[in-house]
């Protein structure tokens, strides 16, 4: 099978269709954003990296990142952080309160909002200058000194941000945020700026193509286990209330952004990464999701 070819044929088909997004302009500096720009970039676990498009061109990953503070939470804590946070489909939007009052202050999954919160306080717990130390523990899985927070996206979140203020104050209500809310939602709001494009996130996310290990050296990076339990939780929570839509039309684990990307994973193959910044009503990339779909159909390249 010549998966690039394929990967040619589906953006020539994909670039072409009416996109019927629009950007998160609930965040000024996301409102910016070239809309029409669109990249794909594929990498293996046998060494195959293919982009096409404007897969070199960095963007605000967002909600991306969530499964790298994840992935850096569980590895300090291990089977311990399920004492703070669920593992079930929210099946509310990605901002929602409605479950904490009947939750108790847990949130549903890691991967809403209020778990993102919740897995930076346990950061800022548990490293000694978090800022810093998240940013090295990303540079270090992409091997990749140049990947950098967005001072002004992030200044831009900070501005508008008052419903996750309002999710942290709530969550502290119950006694589930240990730190200061103001500190806790700095740094989400910092970790969620990060800029990386289709590339390195691609290559980026083959830790867990591979079992939780670097693909370059195998260095462990999670366990098995581990590894697993983040490709289910991708699988099931990964795109808020439409990752039942994914699951069925794409078929791989993934997590989405607000600023139109989308990565997806199969294990023991590849990492995929698309990016186009306008946006579905659910908050996923219109064309990344449209794209995705018709790549695992025509490759047969899904989990199921």
């Amino acid at each position: 099978m010549n998966v690039e070819k394929i990967i040619q044929e589906i953006y020539l088909q994909i670039i072409e269709i009416e996109d019927e997004g629009q950007v998160a302009s609930y965040i000024p500096e996301l409102a910016n954003v070239d809309a029409t720009k669109f990249g794909v970039h594929i990498s293996t676990i046998d060494h195959l990296h293919f982009g096409i498009g404007h897969c070199y061109d960095k963007f605000s990953i967002q909600s991306i990142a969530k499964v790298l503070s994840l992935s850096l939470a569980y590895k300090i804590l291990g089977e311990k952080i399920w004492e703070r946070l669920g593992v079930e489909p929210s099946g509310t939007g990605f901002n929602s309160l409605v479950q904490l009052e009947a939750d108790n202050g847990i949130p549903r999954n890691p991967f809403i909002n209020a778990g993102a919160i919740v897995i930076s306080d346990i950061l800022l717990s548990n490293l000694e200058n978090p800022k810093e130390d998240f940013l090295a523990f990303v540079r270090n899985l992409s091997d990749n000194s140049e990947i950098n927070y967005s001072d002004k996206i992030a200044t831009s979140e900070k501005i508008v941000g008052y419903r996750n203020a309002a999710l942290c104050h709530f969550i502290k209500s119950f006694g589930n945020i240990q730190n200061e809310p103001a500190d806790v939602l700095n740094f989400y709001f910092d970790l969620c700026s990060l800029e990386m494009n289709c590339q390195e996130l691609s290559e980026l996310f083959l830790y867990l193509a591979n079992h939780g290990s670097n693909v370059v050296d195998n260095h462990s990076i999670l366990t098995k286990s581990q590894s697993k339990r983040m490709n289910a939780l991708m699988q099931t929570c990964g795109f808020y209330d439409e990752s039942g839509e994914f699951a069925f039309k794409v078929g791989l684990p993934g997590k989405s952004g607000v600023g139109g990307g989308i990565i997806a994973i199969h294990p023991n193959q590849y990492a995929i990464a698309v990016w186009s910044p306008k946006l579905n009503k659910k908050g996923n990339s219109y064309k990344g999701m449209r794209f995705l779909e018709e790549f695992t159909t025509k490759t047969q390249l899904s989990i199921f």
